[in-house]
């Protein structure tokens, strides 16, 4: 047993998974095509010492018990896996907010499952890395692989992982992260799962999914960002509209989300590529090209809405790192 980093990004899915066949194992209804975030990482040390009674988690410099809960759960998986019944300390920080539709949990569970792993010295492949974090947060299983990433929804646990498409370097996009609001998000992704079937376009949408997920693919092979552009933010838009039609409607956009998607419309408009996305929150996700980066990014950035801006380039797989948080 050693003390391991491991540092991983966070992800935007272009193609979105929503509703579970299997609650428990997180098996989602549906496939999905991502990109993995360099700039929007997560870092965690872990380590398996004798000398503790129960697991020391600190998230963000706080130990919540529903978190540290569900951490100690995935911990369990991976120490059943070992053989071995040793407590850990956890300490994990992120670069950007949690909980805020920014899929935090997905770089928290892929990075903390690469940790445990390497630090109790497991054998494991990146497909079965893959598996393993998925149990920890449906979206960690794309967060256990780099660059350009499909998760394939599969009917068990041996068939429903991650796969890298192309690698970080395959092709430079840069996603503008628009931040309206720092606060958690008022109802939960899992909520929402819960309560994806009771949509009247739900069944419509599953119906057209693989024939979005194979025009991603096609936009990604032949890196034609018009029509990934176009492709990410009719699906975003698709996608919350079943958010909408629930029984218990998830109304996730806040005013400033709207200011931002207005002006991406009108930047389009102008001659500048660029398209939104928006998971869950009410964060807003712009893609675009290296070059035209900056004048996004400043334009958006003088919205009265606009908290803050982050910046994030195509990122690679968890890696391990030399600087510990503890």
């Amino acid at each position: 047993m050693k003390k391991v980093t491991i540092k991983t990004a966070s992800d935007i899915a272009l193609i979105k998974y929503w509703g579970k066949k299997d609650e428990i194992l997180r098996l989602p209804e549906n496939g999905s095509v991502s990109i993995k975030l360099d700039g929007l990482d997560t870092v965690t040390t872990v380590e398996f010492r004798d000398d503790l009674m129960a697991d020391d988690i600190t998230i963000e410099g706080e130990s919540n018990n529903e978190e540290t809960a569900r951490v100690t759960k995935h911990l369990d998986r991976i120490r059943n896996l070992a053989g071995v019944k040793t407590f850990a300390k956890v300490v994990s920080q992120n670069t950007f907010p949690k909980g805020t539709g920014l899929s935090s949990s997905g770089s928290g569970f892929a990075a903390l499952t690469f940790a445990a792993v390497a630090s109790l010295e497991l054998k494991l492949s990146e497909r079965e890395l893959s598996i393993l974090a998925r149990q920890g947060s449906g979206t960690a299983c794309r967060c256990a692989c780099g660059g350009f990433i499909e998760w394939l929804d599969g009917d068990t646990s041996e068939t429903s992982y991650s796969v890298s498409l192309k690698p970080a370097d395959y092709w430079d996009i840069r996603d503008v992260v628009v931040v309206v609001d720092e606060g958690k998000k008022k109802i939960s992704s899992t909520e929402g799962h819960e309560a994806a079937r009771t949509s009247p376009f739900y069944q419509a949408r599953l119906d057209r999914i693989g024939n979005k997920i194979a025009q991603m693919k096609q936009a990604i092979e032949h890196k034609n960002f018009m029509e990934l552009g176009s492709l990410a933010e009719k699906e975003a838009l698709e996608f919350h509209s079943i958010l909408l039609t629930s029984e218990i409607p998830l109304i996730a956009w806040y005013p400033g989300t709207v200011e931002v998607m207005q002006a991406v419309t009108d930047l389009r408009a102008s001659g500048v590529p660029c398209y939104f996305t928006i998971n869950t929150g009410f964060n807003v996700h712009v893609l675009t090209l290296p070059e035209y980066e900056k004048v996004v990014a400043e334009h958006l950035g003088k919205l009265s809405l606009v908290k803050k801006i982050l910046s994030a380039k195509v990122g690679p797989a968890p890696k391990e790192i030399d600087q510990h948080l503890f």
